[in-house]
């Protein structure tokens, strides 16, 4: 299992005073950004013994304690970790189908369950069309609608991940993209 960069990073702020995120924010950037997990743990050592490592420390002790769940991401090329940074979609997504799932209780099959999932993503999306055509023709700054959730949602760098992905996984992806 992995943990989510940014939800690590909200942990660890948690402890650190407002006039200080932003320093601490720099600091602990290299240690995601680092190539590899030794370059990580170097970075993680030399934050834990600057004047802000020793200033807060739970902030220090959140990632050593999640330290196992979060090296997984480093293993991935830089183009692909710009994708997987955060899982917040994923998470959301996942909120709403369990809250229509719970909400509901009891299924007769399993066929029943996944047309209950498909027609609540299709409403999921629904909404979200309505919301983005209200928007529609205000400046970016000022749109507050949901991306895409189903098909066609639009990836910052997701070309560039398909390639690093291609060339980690030749075997596995080969197939699929000739």
């Amino acid at each position: 299992m992995q943990t989510c960069t940014v939800h690590l990073i909200r942990a660890a702020m948690r402890f650190v005073s407002y006039q200080d995120r932003k320093k601490i924010a720099a600091a602990l950037r290299p240690i995601y950004t680092a190539p590899t997990v030794e370059a990580a743990e170097t970075e993680l050592l030399a934050f834990a013994e600057s004047d802000l490592g020793k200033r807060y420390p739970a902030t220090v002790a959140t990632w050593e304690n999640a330290w196992e769940r979060f090296i997984p991401f480093l293993a991935f090329p830089p183009e692909l970790r710009k994708i997987i940074y955060t899982t917040n979609s994923i998470e959301s997504l996942n909120f709403q189908l369990r809250k229509i799932i719970k909400n509901r209780g009891h299924f007769p099959n399993d066929d029943a369950v996944i047309k209950l999932l498909w027609l609540a993503i299709r409403d999921i999306e629904d909404k979200r069309v309505r919301q983005r055509a209200k928007e529609k023709g205000l400046p970016a700054n000022q749109r507050k609608a949901p991306p895409r959730l189903v098909e066609g949602a639009v990836t910052q760098g997701w070309k560039q991940a398909l390639g690093a992905l291609a060339l980690a996984h030749p075997d596995r992806l080969g197939p699929y993209l000739t």
